[in-house]
């Protein structure tokens, strides 16, 4: 595929398609680019801001002609713009029609699978790599796993993942978690084996999984678990990766299991955080969130660059195989739903671009609507430990 550009960023104007931007003038300026959104003084206000040596490209979420013309002339599109189920929808179907790459980072697992119900078909046909889910929501789950799973011999019989981090939401996110509410979600899009393909499920893995995770010890490694805020979209994402593994290379098993939780040192923080955030669910689900959405950041808004310099994540991935338990993580300093989640997507989109197809996963041919880990695997995890990410091994605990 040879292109007038390597790579669009679709919603350049937005909190983090700005960081993206910024990420690529830095370090990728030599690659051709462009950045797109559908206000022309606010691209040309970010171009002059960053002095970033991209072309301009103005194009509506909604407008299917201007997606379109955008589409034939890139290799791939990186899409910033959530609410994905509100603006999301015809850029992918675009990028499908016009033979482009495509990459986001949107945590609406209801909307993927929509759209692989729709469109992973034709994806496949083509050899089109459709790959959600490329910032903090869902590429630590995710690539941690396949990483700790391709550490290990013997068969898997399990994997728990322990979340730890410090940053802020912007307010992109929180548009998406207060009108998610109110989107008309696909049939089972909410399901614990949503995002798998048909007959994937084995019946021990409907007995078994729990995605309810309360105030318990965690065993073999230390600390405290309680509730993640996203892992419901992050365990759709696994599952689906596990069901795909067998594509790809090693295969997880076809009795996998995958559950997710957050990580605190000390029993009182576990409880602490974990009524705050049944507390924001509860008002989330509540018809108090229209009352209370004005009080939270705006579509734009973010977190300041020292609150995302001094963020940190670290996911802890606990594996249980026939042979016994190991440990892994992956981790990085940095704000992760920001900072990292800019960084992770451009390094995503660049997979596709700038390496040798025949390295990535499944070979050159492989398309559908993919999981980080299926569509780009090794590939990616070789680049975010070029930009600092740390995968390793981490000690058991007694």
């Amino acid at each position: 595929m040879s292109r007038k550009y390597k790579i669009i960023i679709f919603g350049a104007t937005g909190f983090t398609g700005e960081l993206c931007a910024k990420f690529m003038s830095e370090r990728y300026s030599d690659i051709p680019m462009a950045v797109a959104g559908r206000n022309a003084e606010k691209l040309e206000k970010i171009k002059n801001k960053h002095n970033l040596p991209f072309t301009t490209i103005v194009a509506d979420a909604f407008d299917v002609e201007a997606l379109n013309s955008m589409c034939k002339e890139t290799e791939v599109v990186l899409s910033t713009v959530g609410p994905y189920h509100k603006y999301g929808s015809a850029l992918l179907e675009a990028c499908i029609k016009n033979s482009c790459h495509y990459v986001d980072i949107t945590g609406e697992s209801f909307w993927i699978k929509d759209m692989i119900d729709k469109h992973h078909q034709a994806a496949t046909d083509k050899g089109i790599r459709i790959i959600n889910a490329c910032g903090f929501d869902s590429t630590p789950s995710d690539l941690g796993v396949f990483y700790s799973v391709n550490q290990v011999d013997g068969e898997v019989k399990k994997v728990q993942c322990f979340q730890a981090w410090k940053g802020e939401a912007s307010g992109g996110t929180m548009e998406t978690m207060f009108s998610s509410m109110d989107a008309k979600l696909a049939k089972g899009g909410l399901g614990k084996f949503s995002l798998n393909p048909e007959n994937s499920v084995s019946e021990r893995q409907k007995k078994y999984t729990n995605d309810k995770i309360g105030v318990e010890k965690i065993p073999h490694l230390g600390g405290w678990t309680g509730p993640f805020v996203m892992a419901l979209p992050n365990t759709r994402v696994v599952r689906r990766s596990a069901a795909l593994s067998k594509s790809i290379g090693k295969y997880y098993g076809d009795d996998f299991l995958y559950s997710e939780g957050a990580y605190y040192s000390k029993k009182g923080a576990a409880r602490k955080v974990t009524l705050m955030t049944l507390a924001m669910g509860l008002v989330i689900i509540s018809p108090l969130r229209k009352l209370l959405r004005g009080l939270f950041r705006k579509p734009g808004e973010g977190p300041s660059q020292k609150a995302m310099d001094s963020g940190f994540f670290k996911s802890r991935f606990l594996v249980e195989t026939s042979n016994g338990f190991r440990a892994f993580s992956m981790s990085s300093g940095g704000d992760p739903g920001y900072k990292m989640t800019s960084r992770m997507a451009c390094e995503s989109a660049l997979c596709l671009v700038v390496e040798n197809p025949a390295d990535l996963p499944g070979g050159e041919s492989l398309g559908g609507l993919l999981t980080p880990s299926v569509g780009l695997g090794n590939v990616l995890i070789k680049r975010l430990i070029n930009i600092g990410v740390v995968f390793e091994e981490i000690p058991l605990k007694n």
